[in-house]
């Protein structure tokens, strides 16, 4: 069973997946609900690595107090749980956007291409952060 971690933007959603207990970005696909596109990659994804669990970032306040993003979220895995029949749990991805960008400036260099990578790599620290948080050993 893999699980994926899905980072949820406005404008982009980052994915990562891992069947071990380490995490191998996806890439982003780009926010549009209004479509059946992010659903049909979302589907793609979860058939072609046999997901088994969907681990979602939550929005929070450094204070630990829900966002209106943190609304958006939760309903966002509702429709996920919906569509998908699969449980969906939740991950604090409070700050995994600096470190992923601090760990991606670190190889590269090219801000655009950084910044195309940033979504998969936040996803990444994610499910890297959940599964060690439940000490999950696939």
């Amino acid at each position: 069973m893999s699980i994926l971690a899905i980072d949820y933007g406005k404008k982009r959603i980052g994915l990562a997946v891992s069947s071990t207990s380490i995490a191998t970005p996806l890439g982003s696909i780009l926010t549009d609900l209004r479509s059946e596109t992010t659903f049909v990659k979302i589907s793609e994804i979860i058939k072609e690595y046999a997901v088994g669990k969907i681990v979602l970032g939550l929005p929070l306040n450094m204070d630990g107090t829900e966002t209106e993003m943190t609304k958006e979220v939760r309903i966002f895995a509702g429709v996920i749980e919906k569509k998908f029949q699969i449980k969906v749990d939740f991950a604090d991805e409070r700050l995994t956007s600096k470190d992923a960008e601090s760990r991606l400036a670190l190889s590269e260099k090219n801000w655009r291409k950084r910044k195309k990578k940033i979504d998969s790599a936040s996803a990444c620290l994610i499910l890297e952060n959940y599964l060690e948080r439940k000490k999950i050993v696939l």
